[in-house]
């Protein structure tokens, strides 16, 4: 695994190890929402994950493993388990994290095996084993704390871009400006509030960062010893485990402030790493009041990391460029697509677009034009659009299914758990209409079809069964696709007697 990309295998584990939900041994669903070991998924961790991974050599994590594969139970903010997911890599957990939609909770599975880089296999338990694990290792590598630290720390400005003590509490420190002087003192200033404080290094060959900015909340917070975990010019990280309870607070210095600078947040870098990792899909097209989202469904976009972008389709490729840029408004994204003809969709795509929001799974772009002043929508999402002529994309669905084989990633039934009903069997969507799901010990034929509702797209399923009691029996349905991405297949069923609603996942092997 140390080969696979650095920044792969950090996101992975840093989320991982701050964002996972756990429950006590007795508990089958998470905590209560309020309790700070259940954390929401979302912006929180598209942020966490942002600013863990920028991607140099020294930020890499190679000195712990997984053993895959990892099981995740799923829950909704109701408390209601909606599935579970089986990662099998550094790149499946990394997709699994990015897929996670704001309200989302998920507990991982204990215990599990991690191998340390000498070899050792340990068994961990719980967030809190895992979490000590990953940070003593990203914290104890071979990188001394650089010998001009003092002249870095003393020189310019500073602001709070993170502070985690239990939960994100970084907003409480927003617009303060850090100065450390050389005789010891601190100041941070905020227009014409004031607050004086100290710092000071221990002694020792790896010193810690002491910090004192007096009694308020929340300065009183900041009022530690902190562990140095990384300082260059322009980002200082720090970590304090409690001596009480063994908790991690994390703090984190840079040169300009999170949100600074115009919309998405002013942070050119993070967002170009969201923008170059992983495929986006067009969600919305607003053209003067008019909405084109469909003429881009097909497509899947990938924006390299050489301002290269293109737009794949089963029949048709575009080709273009990308720009990310700083203005009085904030971060700009230039798109300059090849077009064929005035009349080619992709112009409508070719502008100078204001960011207006940005996370790991959405950009919300729009541009005010310059001639009537109407404003244009660009959005871009991790899955593709679903609502296009009576909803999606057939043909896209029906070669992701084709593509290889699939396994029963969940199944509830009106809230019951009954994905070990299909434990050990491999589906198979052929392009004659038939399917095969296939154990060690069973094979059952049935069919399958992609089709379109004013809902959107259906996946109808028949499979052959013994008895009214067969599982399979279940699966036989005419089933709403709630998304769907090259690897996962998302399908909801909701009863027209009752109204209860059933939930199925694919995923693919």
């Amino acid at each position: 695994m140390k080969n696979v990309t650095n920044k792969i295998v950090l996101i992975a584990f840093l989320a991982f190890a701050f964002l996972i939900s756990s429950c006590s041994e007795d508990d089958t669903v998470p905590s209560d929402p309020d309790n700070s070991e259940v954390i929401e998924q979302g912006s929180e961790l598209a942020n966490l994950m942002q600013r863990t991974s920028d991607g140099n050599d020294n930020e890499s994590i190679d000195c712990i493993d997984f053993v895959y594969p990892l099981n995740f139970f799923i829950y909704n903010s109701n408390n209601e388990q909606t599935g579970t997911q089986t990662v099998n890599s550094d790149s499946e957990l990394l997709s699994f994290l990015l897929s996670l939609e704001p309200g989302t909770y998920i507990e991982l599975d204990y215990p599990i095996s991690v191998v340390l880089k000498d070899g050792t296999v340990v068994e961990v338990n719980s967030n809190a084993e895992l979490l000590t694990l990953i940070t003593d290792c990203a914290s104890n590598g071979d990188d001394d704390i650089p010998n001009d630290f003092v002249d870095i720390l003393t020189s310019d400005s500073w602001y709070v871009t993170y502070f985690f003590d239990d939960t994100d509490e970084t907003s409480d420190f927003e617009g303060y400006e850090f100065t450390f002087a050389t005789d010891s003192t601190a100041q941070a200033v905020k227009g014409s509030i004031i607050v004086d404080g100290t710092w000071d290094l221990t002694s020792g060959s790896t010193p810690d960062l002491e910090l004192f900015f007096g009694n308020s909340d929340p300065f009183d917070e900041l009022d530690e010893d902190w562990d140095i975990i990384e300082a260059t010019s322009e980002i200082i990280k720090l970590k304090h485990i409690s001596g009480g309870d063994g908790s991690v607070d994390f703090l984190t210095f840079e040169r300009n402030p999170s949100g600074g600078g115009g919309g998405g947040n002013g942070d050119t870098a993070t967002f170009v790493d969201n923008l170059t990792t992983n495929s986006w899909y067009v969600n919305l097209l607003e053209d003067d009041g008019n909405d084109e989202t469909c003429d881009y469904v097909a497509y899947e976009f990938t924006f390299n990391s050489d301002e290269t972008v293109v737009a794949v389709s089963d029949s048709n490729t575009v080709n273009g460029t990308w720009a990310v840029t700083n203005s009085s408004s904030g971060i700009d994204l230039i798109l300059n697509f090849e077009i064929t003809g005035e009349d080619d969709p992709f112009d409508d795509l070719n502008d100078d677009w204001d960011v207006e929001e940005f996370d790991a799974n959405i950009i919300r772009l729009f541009d005010v034009s310059g001639g009537n002043g109407g404003t244009d929508y660009l959005n871009f999402g991790r899955n593709p659009y679903e609502d296009c002529n009576g909803g999606g994309n057939t043909d896209d669905l029906e070669t992701i299914l084709q593509d290889g084989q699939w396994s029963v990633g969940s199944y509830i039934d009106d809230g019951d758990d009954e994905t070990n009903d299909y434990n050990g069997y491999a589906f198979t969507f052929n392009a004659d209409g038939t399917a095969v799901a296939e154990s060690n010990s069973d094979t059952v034929n049935g069919t399958w079809a992609v089709t379109t509702s004013s809902s959107g797209l259906d996946l109808v399923l028949n499979f052959e069964i013994d008895n009214e009691d067969d599982p399979f029996d279940d699966l036989n349905d005419d089933w709403d696709v709630e998304q769907f991405t090259t690897t996962q297949v998302d399908l909801k069923d909701v009863s027209g007697g009752d109204g209860s609603t059933d939930l199925l996942t694919f995923v693919k092997l």
